[in-house]
C-alpha cells in the first residue's frame, strides 16, 4: 500500500555536482560528530530536492545502508576483533527488539497518510536533536541494571530504535550508542562499533519491508541520484572524521541541534 502520492521529485532534476556536494556537506556534518549524517540528509531530500516524505525515507535508507557498509570495516578496525566478539550478547539483545521494530516501523511508514508521515518525521527530528545534545553534553553512566531487567530493557530499547530508524531511513547510531553505554556499560568507542553491528541487520530488515511496497520504485527511478549522493556522503564523512575535534562541542552540538529543530519545523509545516 502506498499512501505517499508523489514518488518522483517535485522539482527539476539537479546536476550531479550539486547532488554530490549536498551529500558531502551532510557527510561532513555527521562525520564531525562520529555519525553518518542521515538525520540531516532526510530533510534535505524533501526541502531541496523535492522528494515526497516516503520517497525521501526510502532513498535515505538506501544511502544510509551504503554509508554503513563502507564505514563498517574501518569502525570495527578501531576496536580489537576479540573485544567486539566478546560483546555479542549486547548485539543479540538489541537485535531481538530492533529487527521487529524495523519491520513494524517500515510497515507503519508505508501505511501512513503523507501528512501524518511528515508530522511523524518532524517529531522524530526533535527526538534526534535531544539525543544529540544529551549524548555530547551529559555524562552517560551505566545504569547497572540487574540481568533480569537489563535484557527486557535492551529488547524494548532495540524495538523503539528499530521503529525510529526505519521510519526515518537512518542507521540509528544517535540512539544506539547512548543506549549501549547506559544499559551495558560500554565505552563510547566500543559502543560505536557495536552500534554498526546492530544497525546493519536492522536496516536490511527495514529495506526488505520497503521493497514489498510499490513506493520502492523510487529507488530504481532515482538510482543515479542515490549513488551520487551516497558517494558524496561517504567522502564527506571521511572529511568530517578528519575534522573531528577541530570545532568545540560547545559550539558544534548546539548548532547541529538547531539545524535539526529548524528542519523539524519545516517538515511539520510541509505536512
Amino acid at each position: 500500500m502506498t499512501t505517499d502520492q508523489t514518488l518522483y521529485p517535485l522539482r527539476p532534476t539537479h546536476s550531479a555536482p550539486v547532488v554530490f556536494g549536498a551529500g558531502a556537506a551532510i557527510g561532513v556534518l555527521g562525520g564531525m560528530i562520529g555519525l553518518g549524517g542521515a538525520e540531516f540528509r532526510l530533510p534535505l531530500l524533501i526541502s531541496l530536492f523535492g522528494f515526497a516524505a516516503l520517497s525521501a525515507v526510502i532513498l535515505n535508507q538506501a544511502m544510509s545502508l551504503v554509508v554503513v557498509l563502507v564505514a563498517l570495516p574501518a569502525r570495527l578496525a578501531a576496536v580489537p576483533a576479540a573485544e567486539v566478539a566478546s560483546r555479542w550478547p549486547v548485539v543479540v539483545n538489541l537485535l531481538a527488539g530492533s529487527l521487529l521494530g524495523a519491520w513494524a516501523g517500515a510497515s507503519w511508514a508505508v501505511r501512513m497518510r503523507s501528512t501524518t508521515l511528515y508530522k511523524a518525521l518532524a517529531a522524530l527530528m526533535v527526538l534526534m536533536a535531544a539525543a544529540l545534545v544529551l549524548t555530547h553534553t551529559a555524562t552517560l553512566d551505566n545504569l547497572a541494571l540487574p540481568l533480569w531487567a537489563r535484557i527486557p530493557a535492551g529488547v524494548a530499547a532495540g524495538f523503539g530504535i528499530g521503529v525510529v530508524a526505519a521510519i526515518m531511513g537512518v542507521a540509528g547510531g544517535e540512539l544506539l550508542i547512548p543506549t549501549i553505554v547506559l544499559l551495558f556499560g560500554e565505552d563510547i568507542k566500543t559502543a560505536g562499533s557495536l552500534s554498526l553491528l546492530v544497525s546493519l541487520p536492522t536496516m536490511l530488515v527495514a529495506f526488505t519491508r520497503y521493497s514489498r511496497d510499490g513506493s520502492f520504485a523510487i529507488l530504481s527511478a532515482s538510482l543515479r541520484f542515490t549513488l551520487t549522493m551516497a558517494a558524496g556522503s561517504v567522502a564527506g564523512a571521511v572529511l568530517g572524521g578528519l575534522l573531528l575535534g577541530v570545532f568545540p562541542d560547545l559550539v558544534l552540538i548546539p548548532a547541529l541541534a538547531v539545524i535539526l529543530l529548524v528542519s523539524a519545523l519545516k517538515l511539520a509545516r510541509h505536512g
